[in-house]
């Protein structure tokens, strides 16, 4: 059945409308029914409430949308548990019935582990879901006069800004570029023409390689970077124009060189013994994560540990959030592996012990967690605010608009042979899949990166074009868009060291003004923000859908090569596009003609546009009335 013949629910606040009643959280999710589904003469909601699932009565409603001719349907329950989910039965003509989950629909009961979720947790910062996100490896960014006056750490190997990046063998996480946060400062010019709002700092403390993921202490600044005092210029210059920063923590592990693993090394009476898993009684044997001795694992059992960390105004993770700092919030790495190691699994303590005190020292700072794969079972709001994640979006993204011929065999880690490219379809299948199940507040702010530190350039396996797709999906997909400095550059990087290459500054940034019109489109649409995310086409080479609230409504076509989409307005559900009106945004040679009752797009190549669509003239009852009768006999006979 094509996509936009669907019943469609996704959580949203157009889906999902909240009622407090006597300080009750109450949802009310709704179900939208096209007509040419067919028929349905109930839909129940099925709602699991102490592990045990209960079935309410849906019962029909007049549209939200104005104009639209669909079946809605509304249910009510009470979110009794911290996280309770739902879905949704269907009974259909002939005796057939339907269950909608965050899989889709499907006539086969599903697995609980995919429906929807409604929470009773607090939702993330509301300035949070109206960023456009710039990640800054700060080695690799830019140079400050002031950078050439420092000397060099002792495990560092100098570089000249235009050496090639060394991405493989032992000397990889000691060539140094010698970039500052004074240098970021005096980028901000190129930060706010690109429309960026939010810059996500790579560590910033000291450490014994380039990245600084081993960190020798948490209590200051690399003077490499310039110091505590940089830092506070950086985030007062980001902040006197509108943009926040955020940092880095590493809460699965630190340095070997930092001081809490000195202290304890060796020494079973100190005070820091047991922040890490030692393997002897000596304690000079340890566990380092994923066998890097360079990375010793953090043991949360400890509670001085999450004392001086996690815990309250004096930890770690507060003293960067308050002045003179004033960052607004973190990015935690490794944090599904963090508190997890053979039977201990702490993550949950350490995720709520985190937003507890950001909560309590800096309201309205946000948290993001990287996360590989599935997050399902991590990111309920309770903790971490939203992932960082390549599952939903980066790596389903990547199997479709790569290029063939480009084929990774070692993709994200995933060691797939030689395979043709993926098609339209399992991309949106697939961040369907991984990102459905979360909370709708979570998902809305979810990480949408096309490439990171940690990945390939997207530029290494596709074309500027297909980029430039790439980078559409990510401004208008529910999710926090994502811009790893030097993509507007077109950089290219065949592995996650690769990719950290200095920006060249004074050369054309070739990509730039598309993610600046992106970033604009975006801020300017609240539908692209927050609205709901509804598909309506996913097949071999292109994908469309709405993005829409009761007020209005923005249609996204992504093509990957020459192709052709066609829609019936009444998917649009009760709004219609002129098709003679230049498109809010369009990436690539993409255009639109109306014949009748029916919308076609047609691409010469990679193409992306954005349409705004407006309310469509409303019919009378009588039309709407045969209309309908009209469709319902074609189906009924189809269907007998």
């Amino acid at each position: 059945m094509r996509w936009h013949d669907l019943p469609h629910h996704d959580g949203s606040e157009l889906y999902s409308p909240i009622t407090a009643v006597e300080e009750t959280d109450v949802r009310r999710p709704r179900v939208r029914v096209p007509d040419t589904f067919g028929t349905v003469s109930s839909v129940w909601l099925r709602v699991v409430v102490d592990g045990e699932p209960q079935f309410l009565p849906m019962h029909r409603i007049e549209a939200p949308i104005a104009c639209d001719d669909a079946q809605w349907w509304e249910g009510a329950f009470t979110v009794a548990n911290p996280v309770t989910s739902y879905r949704f039965l269907l009974n259909a003509q002939r005796g057939r019935a339907f269950w909608l989950n965050g899989e889709g629909i499907d006539e086969v009961e599903p697995l609980d582990a995919l429906d929807y979720r409604a929470t009773t947790f607090p939702a993330p910062p509301e300035w949070a879901t109206q960023q456009t996100m710039y990640q800054i490896f700060p080695d690799r960014f830019a140079r400050s006069a002031a950078a050439s006056s420092r000397p060099i750490p002792a495990w560092a190997i100098a570089a000249s800004w235009d050496d090639e990046v060394v991405h493989r063998g032992p000397d990889t996480p000691r060539q140094f570029f010698g970039g500052d946060l004074d240098g970021v400062a005096e980028r901000l010019d190129h930060l706010e023409t690109l429309g960026v709002t939010l810059i996500y700092l790579t560590p910033f403390f000291p450490a014994q390689s380039n990245h600084r993921y081993d960190a020798s202490t948490f209590d200051r600044v690399d003077a490499t970077l310039g110091g505590d005092e940089a830092l506070i210029r950086l985030v007062e210059a980001a902040h006197s124009r509108g943009i926040r920063v955020i940092g880095d923590l590493t809460t699965n592990h630190t340095g070997d060189a930092h001081e809490w693993f000195r202290a304890a090394r060796g020494n079973p009476s100190a005070a820091e013994s047991d922040f890490y898993y030692w393997n002897d009684e000596a304690h000079m044997d340890y566990v380092a994560w994923y066998g890097v001795p360079s990375l010793p694992k953090l043991n949360w059992n400890s509670r001085e540990l999450r004392r001086r960390f996690i815990e309250g105004p004096d930890s770690v993770v507060a003293k960067w959030l308050l002045p003179p700092y004033g960052l607004d919030g973190w990015r935690i790495d490794v944090a599904n592996m963090t508190g997890r190691q053979g039977e201990d699994d702490l993550n949950t303590l350490v995720q709520r012990t985190v937003r507890r005190t950001m909560d309590e020292v800096a309201p309205g700072s946000v948290l993001f967690a990287e996360s590989t794969n599935d997050t399902s079972r991590d990111f309920d709001g309770s903790g971490w605010h939203a992932p960082m994640s390549y599952s939903a979006f980066t790596r389903p993204l990547w199997h479709w608009l790569r290029q063939p011929e480009a084929a990774p065999v070692h993709h994200y880690g995933i060691p797939y042979a030689e395979t043709p490219a993926a098609s339209a379809e399992s991309f949106a299948r697939a961040f369907r899949r991984f990102s459905t199940p979360m909370p709708w507040a979570v998902r809305s702010l979810a990480m949408n990166a096309i490439d990171t530190h940690d990945t390939p350039r997207f530029a290494e396996r596709a074309d500027a074009a297909a980029q430039l797709v790439a980078a559409g999906l990510s401004f208008t997909l529910p999710g926090t868009p994502v811009i790893f400095a030097g993509d507007e550059f077109g950089l290219r990087g065949s592995d996650g060291e690769a990719s950290r290459t200095p920006l060249p500054w004074g050369s054309d940034a070739a990509l730039a003004t598309a993610y600046a019109r992106l970033a604009a489109a975006r801020a300017a649409s609240p539908a692209l923000r927050t609205g709901a995310l509804r598909w309506l086409h996913a097949g071999a080479d292109a994908v469309a859908f709405v993005r829409e609230r009761d007020d209005s409504a923005e249609l996204v076509v992504a093509c990957r090569s020459a192709a052709e989409i066609s829609l019936p307005v009444a998917s649009l559900a009760g709004r219609t596009v002129d098709e003679f009106a230049p498109p809010a945004v369009a990436l690539g040679d993409v255009t639109l003609d109306r014949a009748a009752d029916r919308l076609r797009w047609r691409t010469s190549g990679p193409a992306f546009g954005v349409w705004s669509l407006r309310t469509a003239a409303a019919p009378s009852a009588a039309a709407t009335t045969a209309a309908r009768a009209t469709r319902r006999e074609a189906l009924e006979s189809a269907h007998a």
